[in-house]
């Protein structure tokens, strides 16, 4: 009988190590993108995440611009909330323009994308004059001459003339108004959320129209129980970034008022007070606080949008 003799290999306490590869094509790819992005990072990190840190910082102490921060703890934000009067004043302007005017926005911008929704002939050319609102409305220009037309002697109240309605009074110069004329100009800038909502209406699927037509309902019935739901995340997309756009609200005011936040503070946007704080009493610290209040403010209201966008936000995948 024969005999079967196994051999065994010594093992070596210490392995050899692989060969080294060079870098695979993914890894020099990464590399490269990284390489691009570099600037942008770097921008990032020295031009925002910089100032974002600095003005944490600042909003803990007591500065002026011309002299050394001095730590203070709580004090700003302590004024804040309790002794600073304005500061309720500004953050009430600023939520009443938020409420309203996006609303409003968001329905004329709706409104006026499903008549063009309808084929109307020359769309391009209602298109680019429709967003053209979009891109110049937050400029001075249009800020000044938003001045001048709901002026005393403006092209509003030559208007309301011709109709037998005479006004002697300045829309922009009145407590009552002035916060409505910046809420008209808001509203005017509705090109970019229409566009929107445009490419939104021309993404509904034509069978669930064709099926709800054919079960009987009617025109009416139809926007509610298909196009609403089908447009959901747009419609929640342009209220959050209408929303965010409120909170940024600064130029129009500034310059309608000159500055001031006028008449009796009706135009004292968050923004605004903020500005005014740090630089025109140039109490940088305390505007840093206000700073953060507004992103706490923001920060809020955007979760709840979030929250609420649960219920009421219809995506195909659930």
């Amino acid at each position: 009988m024969a005999s079967t003799t196994t051999s065994h290999r010594p093992i070596s306490a210490r392995p050899d190590p692989p060969p080294r590869r060079r870098p695979s094509r993914q890894r020099r790819d990464d590399l490269a993108g990284y390489l691009f992005l570099t600037p942008w990072l770097l921008g990032i990190v020295v031009i925002v995440g910089g100032p974002i840190l600095a003005s944490l910082y600042l909003s803990f102490t007591d500065y002026s611009i011309l002299g050394v921060p001095r730590l203070s703890g709580l004090d700003n934000y302590v004024r804040m909330l309790t002794d600073d009067p304005r500061f309720w004043t500004s953050l009430g302007v600023t939520l009443a323009y938020l409420f309203l005017s996006v609303p409003l926005v968001v329905v004329f911008a709706l409104l006026l994308a499903m008549v063009l929704d309808r084929g109307v002939r020359g769309l391009p050319v209602y298109r680019a004059v429709f967003y053209l609102p979009s891109l110049i409305g937050g400029s001075v220009a249009i800020a000044i001459l938003w001045r001048s037309v709901f002026g005393e002697d403006g092209l509003f109240n030559a208007g309301l003339g011709l109709v037998g309605i005479d006004t002697d009074f300045s829309w922009i110069g009145t407590p009552d108004t002035a916060l409505g004329t910046l809420i008209a100009l808001n509203v005017w800038q509705f090109g970019a959320p229409m566009l929107i909502f445009l490419a939104g209406l021309r993404q509904v699927p034509a069978e669930l129209q064709e099926a709800a037509r054919i079960d009987g309902a009617g025109a009416v019935r139809r926007f509610f129980s298909v196009t609403l739901p089908m447009l959901s995340p747009i419609i929640f997309f342009n209220v959050l970034m209408s929303t965010v756009n409120a909170f940024q609200a600064f130029n129009t005011a500034y310059i309608v008022s000159n500055g001031t936040g006028g008449p009796a503070s009706s135009t004292l946007f968050f923004t605004l007070y903020l500005y005014q704080r740090g630089f025109t009493n140039f109490e940088m610290g305390y505007a840093s606080a206000l700073g953060w209040a507004l992103l706490v403010v923001a920060a809020s209201v955007t979760a709840l949008l979030f929250l609420a966008s649960r219920r009421f936000v219809f995506y195909g995948d659930r």
